[in-house]
């Protein structure tokens, strides 16, 4: 049975007395919630305890709100790296609160939390309905963006400043620590401030949440990627293609991307330790079999076989070395030291493909993600995010999903389903 002190309670910021100005919607009842758990066995754990079994509530619009719409200013800001989608969800914030609510003045923070510290002297975008109209053809984020903490006081006061009475944060782990810093500071001031973090990370590693935008276009965009490394390595005798893509700490979109396109010989992801010497012995058995090999390879896999100094980045993440330099490197050098002739070519599209507008399946996700921020935001909730479980919109306090990275499980169908399909060993 999970840890059954799970706590799914989104903080409110008071009573919600205006009626909602949304006509012809099914609005979504207070008592309605999800199970958090699935499958039988594990819910009936629960009661047998004489406990309650851990639930999320259901995301949507409700029938009373708690802001007037017609004083609402609101504000958005995008952190981090680029991800598919992000202007589709920018684009589905404006309109949802324009068309559906009313509300007039909505401010797009430039250059991530960078744009929230009035003394760096960004000014913010004011957004419109006509503005955004055309940006989910636009890959990137038409905001900007950028790594590394602000003051939360410091923020604060500007969002005081600009009657800010909502701030949707789109970002990873680390945004959604900022995020909740300024929920904090907030309520240590009384301002009543709605925080909802719209939960961004191509690398799909965000906890509670079953996936994240970006992660379909990353796996479509890697199969792109895949396809011309496989061309390349059955181009030339004894070919090996390696590609390297994101993943800093979870190997969601490298597995993904070994489904889509099968000619990968080897995956290789950060939840799976290899050795070096285990995994040229297997390239090799390969080459030797079939004359050529396809290799996908997790940025934050095989970290322990680099010697890296510890440092990190402005978001305060563990800088990785580059193991897909090591492994080219280690590969030429492994198959001169035995006399055998390879050809290697080494592909590293992680840019390209986090820069690219959403595919049509990212899109619709990131418009539903946007509505449903916009209604948890217009009922008063605070300090949580939207997310996505068991196919259904739920609210995740930002704590929760920010506590730990989710990773992949490597005793789970995915990983059995790259394995099959891979024809890797087991262990290497």
């Amino acid at each position: 049975m999970a840890d059954p002190s799970l706590n799914f309670d989104i903080k409110r910021l008071g009573e919600c007395c205006y009626p909602s100005p949304i006509k012809e919607f099914r609005f979504v009842g207070e008592d309605e919630r999800l199970l958090f758990h699935a499958r039988p066995k594990e819910v009936k754990a629960f009661f047998e305890a004489g406990l309650e079994p851990p639930s999320m509530e259901l995301a949507g619009p409700r029938e009373k709100i708690f802001f007037d719409p017609s004083r609402l200013v609101c504000g958005i800001v995008t952190c981090g790296g680029l991800c598919p989608g992000l202007n589709d969800v920018i684009r589905a914030v404006v309109l949802g609160l324009h068309h559906h609510y009313g509300v007039k003045t909505i401010f797009g923070f430039r250059y991530g939390y960078r744009g929230l510290a009035k003394r760096h002297g960004i000014p913010p975008l004011n957004l419109t309905p006509e503005l955004v109209s055309a940006i989910d053809n636009m890959g990137g984020t038409i905001l900007g963006s950028s790594r590394g903490p602000q003051d939360p006081a410091e923020m604060l006061d500007y969002l005081e400043e600009l009657q800010i009475g909502v701030l949707f944060t789109l970002g990873g782990d680390g945004t959604l620590r900022g995020a909740h810093k300024i929920a904090e500071e907030a309520g240590r001031r009384n301002y009543p401030l709605s925080v909802i973090g719209i939960p961004k990370t191509i690398d799909n590693d965000i906890s509670f949440l079953q996936k994240t935008f970006g992660y379909e276009t990353a796996v479509a965009e890697a199969q792109r990627a895949i396809y011309a490394a496989h061309s390349e390595a059955v181009g030339a005798p004894n070919g090996v293609a390696l590609v390297k893509l994101m993943g800093r700490d979870s190997g969601f979109i490298t597995a993904g991307a070994a489904l889509v396109e099968p000619d990968v010989n080897f995956c290789l992801v950060p939840e799976v330790p290899f050795s070096l010497e285990g995994f040229l012995k297997s390239l090799q058995k390969r080459l030797e079999q079939r004359g050529h090999a396809v290799i996908a390879v997790a940025e934050g896999a095989g970290q322990d076989l680099l010697k890296s100094a510890e440092e990190y980045d402005e978001s305060g993440n563990l800088k990785h070395g580059d193991i897909g330099i090591f492994l080219r490197d280690a590969i030429k050098k492994y198959f001169f030291g035995i006399g055998m002739e390879v050809s290697v070519k080494y592909i590293d599209p992680s840019y390209i493909i986090r820069s690219v507008p959403a595919n049509p399946h990212d899109s619709a996700f990131c418009l539903m993600l946007g509505q449903n921020a916009v209604h948890a935001a217009m009922s008063g909730r605070t300090d949580m995010v939207v997310g996505f479980w068991n196919h259904r919109f739920t609210h995740v306090p930002i704590a929760l999903a920010a506590s730990e990275r989710k990773k992949l499980d490597t005793e789970g169908l995915l990983w059995g389903s790259v394995l099959a399909t891979t024809g890797q060993p087991h262990r290497m």
